[in-house]
């Protein structure tokens, strides 16, 4: 059910709460700005807002209430907000979950920042602008799908979704809220698990504080202290090692946990507090497998896109956002990966808490960095993705990265082999600690896994496809002009897509022919993934997919998370994933 006051009211940033935080979700004036012209025109200061839209549901969107899915050059947001002399008596954080795409903010009519990227969360301290009582925001939001110098993943360059493209987002698309922090404050902090010690690595940056301050960690697991530790702060960091008196790890549906705290000392006392939690696991890549907590686990992951009938990007709400999870579980999956899309933060809250695996995946279709304006659209993709990696670094349940997908040769002009090389190290230099795919599919140049989609519909054709790879032979290689095995991991990270109508009609979309029935659906999904459990020199496989998505109907579920097949078809094929 949706909370027409305030959707989607849970809190945004589970890893890092504190209590005095308040959501703006809900009822913001609106207006289309189709020509762009808005600043120019002082929106900002007094705009024809003549609409009402719900965020944080994009204007696409039914949820919205605007449900308008034609492009939109800018898009404008209007609301007023109390504040008490007690929430402006430190700073004041406006935060944003994503808005996609170029996104610009003025509070009171007076400019206080701006944020390129559609999925990357951002904040402003506004605490200059605001004042006691009321007071007025305004967001711009600048997107053009059709722009090749800006990552738009899934969402449809044409006026219509067609094929394995949807229904665009303009705008914002998730929780904007505020929070209320002391002048100094804990702006955010990194762990790294140790399994061996057991111990954790961490990290904590601080706004505002001199040397001198003390940060403390204490960590606890099912309520019972496990371990507490200070450092002294120094140019606005502090390090440390925080030894745990027991080992609980993280597994792949045993998500043991650890509740942390964070606090900020000074002479005084507690000057800041935040809480969060933190998993023990550890990832390696050895003997051609991926090992989770020195045993190597076979990956059974789904592909998930995130789309949603009502909210579009937006899940209607928390509870859909953990049941996506328990779907794709109840058939025997243990993970995902999260495709072309930069998924929230409550997403990877549920996967920690499920012990769900994951890999984190930048919408990276629709660039080319060849194009006019392509080296500020890397410039862009690179600081975005770089802010995705540092934001979600400490989710337990991410397992790995892959910046890009599929980045096919575009108009005779080859992939830029330098740009993946780049962004691989770039991300390696921020996560030592998880795997990196350069470009998922094709065409690899440095990769610490080395991954294949093939949509082959005949299981016995598929399974030629990889049988000299059981017998110690060449693995697959689908362009071995362009690319080269080098003894990494194996991972089938796309195959399957069947498409399938219940209903019997030929329109939508999928791969291969429509089988002639669910039995049909059933023997080929069986066969293909049979193939790939059977095979030693297979470390991972990731079927598509979990749900139908507009025309694209090769889900395992239909789009509105219904049963697409019947009881005993999801009893086989979640027997099949547990073979």
């Amino acid at each position: 059910m949706i909370n027409n006051t305030c959707p989607r009211p849970e809190h945004p940033r589970p890893q890092m709460q504190r209590e005095q935080w308040l959501s703006l979700n809900g009822s913001w004036d609106f207006l289309i700005d189709f020509s762009k012209s808005g600043k120019e025109r002082a929106f900002y200061k007094d705009g024809p807002f003549q609409q009402k839209i719900m965020v944080p549901f994009c204007p696409e969107s039914r949820l919205s209430g605007i449900a308008f899915t034609d492009f939109m050059a800018a898009v404008w947001y209007r609301r007023t907000v109390d504040l008490t002399a007690e929430q402006i008596s430190g700073r004041v954080l406006l935060h944003f979950g994503a808005v996609d795409y170029h996104c610009e903010v003025w509070v009171n009519g007076t400019w206080c920042g701006t944020h390129d990227g559609g999925y990357a969360s951002f904040s402003l301290d506004i605490t200059r602008q605001v004042s006691c009582g009321s007071n007025t925001l305004v967001v711009m939001a600048s997107d053009d799908n059709r722009s090749l110098s800006q990552p738009r993943g899934k969402q449809s360059a044409r006026y219509h979704s067609h094929n394995c493209d949807y229904t665009r987002t303009t705008g914002i698309w998730q929780t904007v809220w505020l929070e209320f922090v002391p002048e100094a404050y804990i702006r955010r902090y990194r762990v790294i698990p140790n399994i061996h010690e057991p111990s954790i690595l961490f990290q904590v940056e601080v706004d505002g504080a001199v040397d001198g301050f003390v940060v403390q960690l204490t960590a606890s697991y099912n309520g019972k202290k496990a371990g507490t530790r200070q450092a002294v702060l120094s140019r606005g960091q502090a390090e440390g090692e925080l030894p745990l008196a027991e080992c609980h790890l993280w597994e792949a549906g045993q998500p043991r946990l650890y509740d942390l705290a964070i606090e900020l000392i000074h002479d005084q006392g507690i000057v800041d507090c935040v809480s969060g939690y933190f998993g023990l696991r550890e990832i390696q890549l050895k003997d051609k497998a991926i090992y989770l907590n020195g045993r190597p686990v076979f990956q059974r992951l789904v592909l998930d896109q995130g789309f949603y009938p009502d909210g579009i990007y937006t899940a209607p709400s928390d509870a859909d956002l953990r049941r996506d999870i328990e779907l794709a579980m109840q058939l025997g999956f243990n993970g995902a990966r999260l495709h072309q899309k930069v998924f929230e933060e409550r997403f990877l809250y549920w996967a920690d808490h499920l012990g769900y695996l994951v890999w984190g995946e930048h919408a990276s279709w629709g660039l080319d960095f060849h194009a006019p304006g392509g080296g500020e659209g890397l410039k862009q993709f690179l600081g975005e993705w770089m802010e995705i990696v540092a934001r979600d670094f400490n989710h337990p349940a991410i397992v790995g990265w892959c910046p890009f997908n599929e980045t096919w040769d575009l108009d005779g002009r080859k992939q830029d082999d330098a740009v993946l090389r780049l962004v691989y190290q770039v991300t390696k230099a921020m996560d030592r600690t998880r795997p990196v795919i350069d470009t998922s599919g094709n065409y690899h140049v440095v990769t610490d896994v080395f991954d294949v989609h093939n949509y082959e519909q005949d299981p016995a054709v598929f399974a030629a496809t990889f049988a000299p790879m059981a017998q110690g032979g060449d693995v697959y290689n689908s362009f071995p002009q362009r690319q080269t095995y080098q003894g990494e991991p194996y991972f089938v990270s796309e195959y399957g897509g069947t498409w399938w109508n219940p209903s019997g009609g030929a329109e939508g979309w999928g791969y291969g022919k429509q089988p002639a029935s669910e039995a049909d659906v059933l023997a080929r999904y069986s066969g293909l993934t049979a193939v790939l459990l059977r095979n030693p020199a297979i470390c991972a496989f990731c079927y598509t997919q979990l749900t139908d998505i507009e025309q694209e109907q090769n889900g395992l579920y239909h789009y509105d998370r219904s049963r697409k097949f019947s009881v005993e078809t999801y009893q086989e094929i979640r027997r099949t994933n547990m073979t």
